[in-house]
């Protein structure tokens, strides 16, 4: 079976041969749709994580996940990296959910006695502050509307383009560089950067 170079689609385009052939549950379609989407979504999880075992885990999880979900896909003329991302985002929570019940006390590597290093107190407020940032951004982000959050997690969690981010959500260019815009000021009242 011959499929096409790119899986790429154009909005209010008919359904992708490929992509009904995998919700058949053509092994070999599919198996396009992981090579084609197994770096968008690897990306997008490496970046929540920040840890790449993890990373490659829940990636395997969202494949696994989309095989077992494909033939309930709906084809709505857009690019299914939406679909997957939304896959891949709750299986994150999921993980987040999980980790608060096994919390782990991370300790930082001993060094070398003779040479002077960070104390401990200042690892440990560093580490604090990390934390503080990450829970910071989770609050600004929740406070974004579905398609602005979106947005923001295609272009700056998912690494992709602006023109990727249109492609995949649907939308022009003008329309994703907008979300962009309002989102990022919205972002940045949330975190408190700015006067309400």
């Amino acid at each position: 079976m011959s499929l096409p170079s790119t899986a790429r689609t154009t909005p209010n385009a008919s359904e992708p041969a490929w992509l009904t052939r995998a919700r058949t549950g053509d092994r070999e379609a599919f198996a396009f749709l992981y090579r084609e989407y197994h770096g968008l979504v690897f990306g997008y999880l490496l970046a929540r994580t920040r840890d790449r075992h993890l990373a490659e885990d829940l990636t395997q999880e969202v494949f696994a996940r989309a095989l077992r979900n494909i033939s309930g896909f709906a084809w709505r003329g857009t690019d299914p990296a939406a679909w997957l991302t939304t896959i891949a985002r709750n299986i994150h929570l999921d993980e987040l959910g999980r980790s608060r019940h096994r919390r782990e006390t991370l300790v930082a590597d001993f060094g070398d006695p003779r040479q002077p290093g960070p104390g401990t107190e200042s690892l440990v407020l560093r580490d604090l502050d990390a934390v503080d940032a990450r829970e910071t951004v989770h609050r600004a982000l929740s406070t974004l509307g579905p398609s602005q959050r979106a947005c923001v997690e295609l272009r700056f969690i998912g690494g992709l383009s602006i023109e990727q981010t249109a492609h995949t959500m649907g939308r022009t260019v003008g329309a994703v560089k907008a979300l962009t815009h309002r989102a990022m000021c919205r972002l940045r009242w949330a975190a408190g950067a700015v006067p309400a």
